[in-house]
Parts: structure tokens; sequence; C-alpha cells
């Protein structure tokens, strides 16, 4: 009897060894995930609604986020400013939250030399609301290329049923770009350095 109980353990033991690790999460972060997740293969015009820089490309260029690859662990959102086709915002469940990452492509595909700065959720957030403060690779990034100053970036993400909103703050700078989730548009054509 004991024999075969340990026999029995070890299967056990063994099937949930190879059994693949689930997606460990809490609804807050689902939430917010989902709701993004519901619009791929979509596309929609924003507007800088906040720049307390003053007027920039981003204010005289037709803006365009495009949620564009999605799958149950990560959302690949390009975001186009004009013919600029070198950002896509990607969001990722990593067990222990969100994490937010800038993937910056040259026009031949190649990578930006910054690239992949983000930051990653500290708290639950909400449904509709998330903060990714600065990580650590990112501050080491932006010390390396002479802008301490954004060490102390977080960005945030809104999603409500009309409005899409991508916000950065830090000490001295905030700028926001709302997108109209009521008027689907044409979706471009795939960012640099990723295929259709």
């Amino acid at each position: 009897m004991k024999k075969s109980l340990a026999v029995l353990a070890l299967l056990i033991g063994g099937s949930a060894i190879a059994r693949p690790a689930p997606l460990v999460s809490i609804p807050t972060h689902d939430a917010f995930f989902d709701k993004i997740a519901a619009h791929c293969g979509k596309a929609y015009q924003g507007k800088v609604t906040l720049d307390n820089q003053g007027p920039s490309k981003f204010n005289e260029a037709k803006l365009v986020m495009h949620v564009r690859r999605c799958n149950e662990k990560e959302l690949q959102v390009p975001f186009h400013v004009g013919k600029d086709a070198s950002r896509t915002w990607i969001i990722t469940k990593t067990g222990s939250g969100l994490s937010l990452k800038h993937d910056h492509r040259l026009e031949n595909g190649d990578d930006d030399l910054s690239t992949m700065y983000g930051g990653h959720t500290v708290d639950a957030g909400f449904t509709n609301v998330q903060s990714f403060p600065a990580d650590q690779y990112s501050k080491e990034l932006f010390v390396s290329q002479g802008i301490p100053q954004s060490m102390g970036n977080t960005w945030q993400m809104y999603i409500y049923d009309d409005k899409f909103t991508y916000r950065l703050v830090r000490e001295g700078r905030e700028f926001r770009v709302d997108f109209d989730l009521t008027k689907p548009i044409t979706p471009p054509k795939a960012p640099w350095g990723y295929k259709d």
C-alpha cells in the first residue's frame, strides 16, 4: 500500500512538473489587459491633449495607435507619428504584474540606440488605469544617454469605452495623447522592424 501511494505521489508530482506554468496575475491587471486586447486588429487616431514643453512633431503629425498583435500574454501596439513608424508599445503579463516596453526601431528595422525602455506595475492599479514607473534597465539607459531626468519617468495608460490615453509624467514634465475609440480607422502598415 505504501509503495503504491509513493508511486502515485511520484506520478502526480511528475505531471505537475511537466505541466506548463499558468499565467499568474491579479484581476485588475487581467481586466486592463483584456480591455486593450478587445480592440485587437483595430486602429485609432489620437491627438496631443497636454504637453507642458510646448508644440512638437507630435502636435503636427497624424497620431495612430494600432492594437496589432495580441495573445494571452502579450499585446503589441504600434504608435505611428505621421510617417514615423519607429515605436511599438509592448504590454506583457509577467507573472508579477504588467510590463510596458517601448520598442524603438530604425527605418531599416534595426534597434534604435534607445529601445526597450519602460517600466513595470508596482501595485494592482485599476481596471481602467495602470502605471509603469521606469525600471532599472531604463534608468541606466537614460543615464548613459545623458538624459538622467528621465529616470523619474512614469508611463500611464488609461482605457475607457470611448478613449485610450498614453501619458508620460515626471517632475516638471507631462505629456498626454488621447485616442478616440469610437471611430476605428484603416490600420497602418506594419511598424519598422515588423512584418504584416
